[in-house]
């Protein structure tokens, strides 16, 4: 199969096919050896070089610069995967480009959409989605950041945390209580630009794989009232909107880095020699190799599926896009770790692709929804669904 020969599966057009052409093209070009240790730095830079380039045109809909009339999740994906497989900060740029401006797409006012998302485009307007908490990450329910209804103002009170673009994003989507009813039904989403007063960078957060990440805390933080998306207490609604279409995003990049383990595995069973013969000679690492391929492979189908399904069937694919999430992370940590395994010493060496990959993988189990918790949304999907039909 060739490089790129995955996406000759019936889930692409041939539009896709060249997208991923032309980003794997420019990606080998303009994505070697980039700085990690400065993250910051490096990822307003990525945002400027993926707006140059058109890149993030798949992030907004084709009436405020962007690529397609609505957003695409199969393009999402095939750039996703592309940059993952290439560069782990480059495709956290470009995703979070897309999730941080998602719910400006499906809600902002007209003015809202036209004041922001030809920028984010462009690359110039960096965006975040602000909706964990210290006491809230997948239980949604429990936010208690608030935001008060006074005249021609939204006033924000509490605190977000593993915010990412945290401390270098120009807007932040900010999802806070407004009580109209209990639990997830008394939420709201607020547009609030940095340097708001009343909003400020309490903490940048380090993790193991670099990315700019933070806590951020709200004082009487005053809004205006246009910057409201959409109604008020459909909040919850708008972020799981956002983020059913960009979680099979999230498996697309689990295969990227998947893709390039085994790309390192394979060329270093070829060329390391041990008691005579080449690493790839033993049974042990040709029946290894076979193991990541079927996992890369499975992992992918459930991926290209709930983008398929999302993009040509019009269908709510919360549970299809759940599985593969839930799969394509998994697969992928296991993928990686064999490649690292292969490689013996030189593989957990610091600056080794495999282990850059081994921290990058990690997170991509935990955040827009841990493991667990994709296997309790396709659950109680499916049981929703039996009772349905009894």
């Amino acid at each position: 199969m060739s490089r790129l020969g995955h996406l000759d599966l019936p889930f692409f057009d041939a539009e896709h096919r060249a997208l991923a052409q032309q980003l794997d093209t420019w990606s080998a070009q303009h994505l070697q050896g980039l700085d990690h240790h400065d993250a910051d730095a490096t990822c307003r830079a990525l945002v400027r070089q993926l707006g140059e380039a058109g890149v993030l045109r798949h992030c907004v809909p084709a009436a405020f610069g962007g690529a397609r009339a609505a957003l695409d999740s199969r393009a999402l994906v095939v750039c996703r995967e592309t940059l993952a497989r290439h560069d782990g900060l480059a495709d956290f740029a470009f995703a979070m480009q897309g999730l941080g401006s998602g719910p400006i797409t499906l809600a902002g006012s007209p003015a809202l959409q036209a004041e922001i998302l030809p920028r984010v485009a462009r690359g110039e307007c960096i965006t975040a989605f602000a909706l964990s908490e210290p006491g809230a990450g997948s239980d949604v329910a429990a936010i208690a950041c608030t935001a008060r209804d006074d005249g021609d103002n939204w006033v924000l009170d509490g605190e977000k945390t593993w915010i990412s673009n945290g401390g270098i994003a120009d807007i932040y989507c900010v999802f806070a209580r407004t009580g109209e009813q209990p639990g997830t039904r008394g939420l709201s989403a607020f547009v609030v630009h940095a340097g708001t007063p009343g909003f400020s960078i309490a903490e940048r957060i380090e993790v193991i794989a670099p990315h700019p990440l933070a806590r951020l805390k709200f004082e009487a933080c005053r809004v205006p009232k246009h910057h409201l998306l959409g109604t008020a207490g459909e909040g919850f609604k708008l972020a799981m909107r956002t983020l059913d279409i960009f979680r099979a995003s999230v498996a697309a990049a689990a295969l990227g880095f998947a893709r390039r383990a085994l790309d390192e595995a394979l060329a270093y069973s070829t060329q390391r020699r041990m008691f005579s013969q080449q690493l790839s000679d033993f049974q042990l690492t040709q029946a290894a190799l076979g193991d990541m391929a079927a996992d890369i492979d499975a992992g992918a189908l459930l991926t290209y599926r709930a983008a398929w399904q999302r993009d040509v069937q019009g269908q709510r694919t919360t549970r299809e896009a759940a599985m593969a999430k839930m799969v394509a992370t998994e697969n992928a940590q296991r993928v990686i770790d064999r490649a690292l395994q292969m490689h013996g010493g030189t593989g957990v060496r610091v600056g080794a692709v495999v282990e850059s990959l081994y921290r990058e993988i990690r997170a991509l189990r935990i955040y827009e929804g841990a493991t667990e918790v994709q296997r309790l949304i396709i659950g109680r999907d499916l049981l929703a669904e039996a009772a349905a039909g009894s």
